[in-house]
Protein backbone atom coordinates (compact mmCIF):
# COMPACT_ATOMS: atom_id res chain seq x y z
CA UNK A 1 0.00 0.00 0.00
CA UNK A 2 3.03 2.28 1.14
CA UNK A 3 4.75 1.63 -2.13
CA UNK A 4 1.18 2.52 -4.13
CA UNK A 5 1.36 5.48 -2.65
CA UNK A 6 4.50 6.70 -3.69
CA UNK A 7 4.11 5.43 -6.94
CA UNK A 8 1.32 7.62 -7.43
CA UNK A 9 2.53 10.57 -6.09
CA UNK A 10 5.98 9.99 -8.36
CA UNK A 11 4.12 10.12 -10.92
CA UNK A 12 1.90 13.28 -10.48
CA UNK A 13 5.37 15.01 -9.63
CA UNK A 14 7.02 13.91 -13.26
CA UNK A 15 3.44 14.72 -15.21
CA UNK A 16 3.91 18.45 -12.87
CA UNK A 17 6.84 18.91 -14.51
CA UNK A 18 6.49 17.87 -17.83
CA UNK A 19 3.13 20.47 -18.02
CA UNK A 20 4.49 23.10 -16.54
CA UNK A 21 7.77 23.38 -18.64
CA UNK A 22 5.45 23.52 -21.74
CA UNK A 23 3.26 26.04 -19.95
CA UNK A 24 6.33 28.46 -18.87
CA UNK A 25 8.05 28.63 -22.28
CA UNK A 26 4.70 29.01 -23.76
CA UNK A 27 3.30 31.82 -21.29
CA UNK A 28 6.81 33.65 -20.57
CA UNK A 29 7.37 33.90 -24.58
CA UNK A 30 3.67 35.15 -25.34
CA UNK A 31 3.53 37.19 -21.94
CA UNK A 32 6.60 39.21 -22.30
CA UNK A 33 5.95 39.47 -26.75
CA UNK A 34 2.61 41.24 -25.63
CA UNK A 35 3.19 42.96 -22.27
CA UNK A 36 0.90 41.24 -20.61
CA UNK A 37 1.03 41.64 -16.93
CA UNK A 38 -1.22 39.27 -15.99
CA UNK A 39 -0.12 36.31 -18.36
CA UNK A 40 3.47 37.34 -17.16
CA UNK A 41 2.52 36.97 -13.63
CA UNK A 42 1.18 33.60 -14.73
CA UNK A 43 4.53 32.24 -16.14
CA UNK A 44 5.95 33.25 -13.06
CA UNK A 45 3.74 31.36 -11.26
CA UNK A 46 3.86 28.44 -13.89
CA UNK A 47 7.83 28.41 -12.48
CA UNK A 48 6.74 28.54 -8.44
CA UNK A 49 4.80 25.24 -10.03
CA UNK A 50 8.28 23.62 -11.37
CA UNK A 51 9.69 24.15 -8.38
CA UNK A 52 7.00 22.72 -6.69
CA UNK A 53 6.34 19.69 -9.11
CA UNK A 54 10.16 19.49 -8.54
CA UNK A 55 10.25 18.91 -4.48
CA UNK A 56 7.37 16.78 -4.99
CA UNK A 57 9.18 14.00 -6.74
CA UNK A 58 12.31 14.48 -4.47
CA UNK A 59 10.17 14.73 -1.27
CA UNK A 60 8.34 11.37 -2.27
CA UNK A 61 11.35 9.92 -3.14
CA UNK A 62 13.06 10.42 0.39
CA UNK A 63 9.67 9.44 1.86
CA UNK A 64 9.83 6.31 0.37
CA UNK A 65 12.46 4.87 2.14
CA UNK A 66 11.44 2.84 4.61
CA UNK A 67 12.84 3.04 8.39
CA UNK A 68 15.92 2.14 9.40
CA UNK A 69 18.43 1.82 12.43
CA UNK A 70 19.07 5.84 12.26
CA UNK A 71 15.15 6.84 11.17
CA UNK A 72 12.79 3.86 13.51
CA UNK A 73 10.09 5.43 11.86
CA UNK A 74 10.77 6.22 8.65
CA UNK A 75 11.34 9.15 6.68
CA UNK A 76 7.49 10.10 6.17
CA UNK A 77 8.51 13.99 7.18
CA UNK A 78 10.31 14.59 4.38
CA UNK A 79 7.19 15.06 2.53
CA UNK A 80 6.33 18.06 5.30
CA UNK A 81 10.00 19.57 4.74
CA UNK A 82 9.42 19.59 1.09
CA UNK A 83 6.35 21.07 1.02
CA UNK A 84 7.49 23.89 3.35
CA UNK A 85 9.70 24.80 0.20
CA UNK A 86 6.78 24.51 -1.91
CA UNK A 87 4.97 26.99 0.31
CA UNK A 88 8.08 29.53 0.92
CA UNK A 89 9.34 29.14 -2.70
CA UNK A 90 5.20 30.63 -3.92
CA UNK A 91 5.40 33.21 -1.06
CA UNK A 92 8.60 34.58 -3.08
CA UNK A 93 7.29 34.19 -6.26
CA UNK A 94 3.99 36.01 -5.23
CA UNK A 95 6.10 38.58 -3.56
CA UNK A 96 8.22 39.45 -6.75
CA UNK A 97 5.08 38.96 -9.45
CA UNK A 98 3.03 41.75 -6.85
CA UNK A 99 5.74 44.38 -7.03
CA UNK A 100 5.52 44.11 -10.85
CA UNK A 101 2.29 44.23 -11.26
CA UNK A 102 1.80 47.47 -8.58
CA UNK A 103 4.31 49.17 -10.71
CA UNK A 104 2.42 48.86 -13.67
CA UNK A 105 -0.98 50.12 -12.64
CA UNK A 106 0.87 53.03 -11.49
CA UNK A 107 2.78 53.53 -14.85
CA UNK A 108 0.53 52.03 -17.26
CA UNK A 109 0.05 48.78 -18.76
CA UNK A 110 1.57 48.41 -22.47
CA UNK A 111 -0.41 45.54 -23.26
CA UNK A 112 -1.17 44.32 -26.73
CA UNK A 113 -3.57 42.26 -27.54
CA UNK A 114 -3.53 39.18 -29.14
CA UNK A 115 -5.56 36.16 -29.78
CA UNK A 116 -2.66 33.85 -29.09
CA UNK A 117 -3.07 35.29 -25.55
CA UNK A 118 -6.44 33.76 -25.79
CA UNK A 119 -5.56 31.42 -27.01
CA UNK A 120 -2.28 30.38 -24.74
CA UNK A 121 -4.94 30.85 -21.58
CA UNK A 122 -7.31 28.13 -23.20
CA UNK A 123 -4.69 25.41 -23.31
CA UNK A 124 -3.53 26.53 -20.02
CA UNK A 125 -6.59 25.99 -18.48
CA UNK A 126 -7.45 22.83 -20.21
CA UNK A 127 -4.07 21.61 -19.22
CA UNK A 128 -4.49 22.63 -15.30
CA UNK A 129 -7.77 21.05 -15.34
CA UNK A 130 -6.78 17.77 -16.24
CA UNK A 131 -3.65 17.57 -13.84
CA UNK A 132 -6.16 18.73 -11.46
CA UNK A 133 -8.93 15.98 -11.86
CA UNK A 134 -5.36 13.19 -11.64
CA UNK A 135 -4.26 14.95 -8.78
CA UNK A 136 -7.29 14.89 -7.00
CA UNK A 137 -8.18 11.31 -8.05
CA UNK A 138 -4.60 10.61 -6.50
CA UNK A 139 -4.90 12.21 -3.21
CA UNK A 140 -8.45 10.46 -2.59
CA UNK A 141 -6.43 7.26 -2.94
CA UNK A 142 -3.41 8.15 -0.96
CA UNK A 143 -3.78 11.10 1.75
CA UNK A 144 -0.14 12.93 0.80
CA UNK A 145 0.56 16.17 1.50
CA UNK A 146 2.98 16.69 -1.77
CA UNK A 147 -0.07 16.05 -3.35
CA UNK A 148 -2.25 18.76 -1.49
CA UNK A 149 -0.37 20.73 -2.03
CA UNK A 150 0.20 20.36 -6.40
CA UNK A 151 -3.65 19.39 -6.07
CA UNK A 152 -4.48 23.41 -4.47
CA UNK A 153 -1.49 24.44 -6.92
CA UNK A 154 -3.55 23.02 -10.25
CA UNK A 155 -6.46 24.52 -8.81
CA UNK A 156 -5.54 27.90 -8.51
CA UNK A 157 -3.64 28.37 -11.73
CA UNK A 158 -7.61 27.62 -13.43
CA UNK A 159 -8.93 30.42 -11.81
CA UNK A 160 -5.66 32.65 -12.00
CA UNK A 161 -5.68 32.01 -16.08
CA UNK A 162 -9.26 32.19 -16.12
CA UNK A 163 -9.07 35.78 -14.47
CA UNK A 164 -5.89 36.26 -17.35
CA UNK A 165 -7.88 35.74 -19.92
CA UNK A 166 -10.59 37.77 -19.02
CA UNK A 167 -8.25 40.79 -18.50
CA UNK A 168 -6.95 40.27 -21.98
CA UNK A 169 -10.46 40.07 -23.37
CA UNK A 170 -11.09 43.83 -21.71
CA UNK A 171 -8.52 45.34 -23.62
CA UNK A 172 -10.70 45.32 -26.45
CA UNK A 173 -12.76 47.53 -24.24
CA UNK A 174 -9.98 49.95 -23.69
CA UNK A 175 -9.72 48.80 -20.71
CA UNK A 176 -6.36 48.10 -19.81
CA UNK A 177 -6.05 48.72 -15.93
CA UNK A 178 -8.04 45.42 -15.01
CA UNK A 179 -4.86 43.49 -16.16
CA UNK A 180 -2.48 44.93 -13.28
CA UNK A 181 -5.63 44.20 -11.06
CA UNK A 182 -5.46 40.80 -12.08
CA UNK A 183 -1.58 40.73 -12.11
CA UNK A 184 -2.10 41.98 -8.17
CA UNK A 185 -4.98 39.16 -7.77
CA UNK A 186 -3.01 36.66 -8.81
CA UNK A 187 -0.18 37.36 -6.37
CA UNK A 188 -2.24 37.88 -3.42
CA UNK A 189 -4.13 34.42 -4.13
CA UNK A 190 -0.64 32.77 -4.66
CA UNK A 191 0.80 34.25 -1.76
CA UNK A 192 -1.86 32.95 0.83
CA UNK A 193 -1.78 29.72 -0.68
CA UNK A 194 1.96 29.20 -0.53
CA UNK A 195 1.56 30.78 3.69
CA UNK A 196 -1.26 28.19 4.04
CA UNK A 197 1.03 24.97 3.12
CA UNK A 198 3.83 26.25 4.92
CA UNK A 199 1.61 26.39 8.14
CA UNK A 200 -0.09 23.01 7.48
CA UNK A 201 3.18 21.31 6.52
CA UNK A 202 5.10 23.79 9.78
CA UNK A 203 2.39 22.61 12.16
CA UNK A 204 3.24 18.63 11.48
CA UNK A 205 6.69 19.21 11.86
CA UNK A 206 5.99 20.79 15.23
CA UNK A 207 4.19 17.58 16.10
CA UNK A 208 0.94 18.67 16.08
CA UNK A 209 -1.74 16.69 17.75
CA UNK A 210 -4.15 14.13 15.67
CA UNK A 211 -7.25 15.50 15.16
CA UNK A 212 -10.02 15.31 17.60
CA UNK A 213 -12.37 12.80 15.68
CA UNK A 214 -9.41 10.44 15.68
CA UNK A 215 -8.89 10.69 19.20
CA UNK A 216 -12.43 10.02 19.87
CA UNK A 217 -12.37 7.19 17.28
CA UNK A 218 -9.68 6.18 20.00
CA UNK A 219 -11.51 6.43 23.31
CA UNK A 220 -14.18 4.71 21.87
CA UNK A 221 -12.18 1.54 20.96
CA UNK A 222 -10.94 1.63 24.56
CA UNK A 223 -14.43 1.95 26.09
CA UNK A 224 -15.43 -1.08 24.51
CA UNK A 225 -13.24 -2.91 26.92
CA UNK A 226 -14.48 -3.21 30.09
CA UNK A 227 -11.29 -4.29 31.69
CA UNK A 228 -9.59 -0.44 31.06
CA UNK A 229 -11.22 1.61 33.95
CA UNK A 230 -10.11 4.90 32.68
CA UNK A 231 -7.66 6.20 29.48
CA UNK A 232 -5.34 7.73 31.81
CA UNK A 233 -3.44 9.83 29.09
CA UNK A 234 -3.70 9.91 25.00
CA UNK A 235 -1.11 11.66 23.14
CA UNK A 236 -0.06 11.57 19.30
CA UNK A 237 3.27 12.16 17.33
CA UNK A 238 2.98 12.65 13.59
CA UNK A 239 4.99 10.86 11.56
CA UNK A 240 4.48 11.53 7.42
CA UNK A 241 0.71 11.76 6.81
CA UNK A 242 -0.03 9.44 9.79
CA UNK A 243 0.24 9.62 13.64
CA UNK A 244 2.31 7.51 16.30
CA UNK A 245 -0.40 7.04 19.35
CA UNK A 246 0.31 6.72 22.81
CA UNK A 247 -2.33 5.25 25.45
CA UNK A 248 -2.00 4.91 28.85
CA UNK A 249 -4.93 2.89 30.49
CA UNK A 250 -6.11 2.01 34.32
CA UNK A 251 -6.68 -1.69 34.92
CA UNK A 252 -7.25 -3.36 37.75
CA UNK A 253 -4.35 -4.16 39.64
CA UNK A 254 -5.48 -8.07 40.15
CA UNK A 255 -4.91 -8.59 36.73
CA UNK A 256 -1.92 -11.02 35.92
CA UNK A 257 1.02 -9.36 33.47
CA UNK A 258 -0.13 -11.68 30.89
CA UNK A 259 -3.56 -9.95 31.13
CA UNK A 260 -2.66 -7.03 31.22
CA UNK A 261 -0.52 -7.51 28.07
CA UNK A 262 -2.88 -9.10 26.16
CA UNK A 263 -5.38 -6.61 26.87
CA UNK A 264 -2.72 -4.00 25.60
CA UNK A 265 -2.07 -5.45 22.73
CA UNK A 266 -5.19 -6.28 21.38
CA UNK A 267 -6.29 -2.09 21.68
CA UNK A 268 -3.12 -1.79 20.13
CA UNK A 269 -4.00 -3.85 17.38
CA UNK A 270 -7.70 -2.04 16.91
CA UNK A 271 -6.75 1.81 16.99
CA UNK A 272 -3.46 0.30 14.64
CA UNK A 273 -6.80 -0.29 12.47
CA UNK A 274 -7.54 3.40 12.37
CA UNK A 275 -6.27 5.30 8.67
CA UNK A 276 -4.57 7.67 10.62
CA UNK A 277 -2.50 5.81 12.95
CA UNK A 278 0.97 4.59 12.22
CA UNK A 279 1.72 2.96 15.37
CA UNK A 280 -0.32 2.44 18.60
CA UNK A 281 1.61 2.20 21.51
CA UNK A 282 -0.20 1.38 25.11
CA UNK A 283 1.32 1.19 28.60
CA UNK A 284 -0.50 -0.49 31.48
CA UNK A 285 -0.62 1.34 34.72
CA UNK A 286 -2.42 -1.25 37.34
CA UNK A 287 -4.71 0.60 40.16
Amino acid sequence: MENEKYSITKKAGIYGIIGNVILLIIKAIVGFASKSQSMIADSINSAGDIFASLMTFIGNKIASVPQDADHNFGHGKAEYIFSMFIGISMILVAAKSLYDSVITLITGSKLKFSYLLIIICIITIITKLLLYIYTKRAYKKNKNILLYANLKDHKNDCIVTTFTLISILLTQLNIYWFDSIVGIGISIWICYTGITIFMESYNVLMDISVDEKTKDLILDLAKAYPKIIKVENLTSSPVGAKYMIFITILVNGNLTTFESHKLADSLERNVDGLEKVYKTFVHVEPV
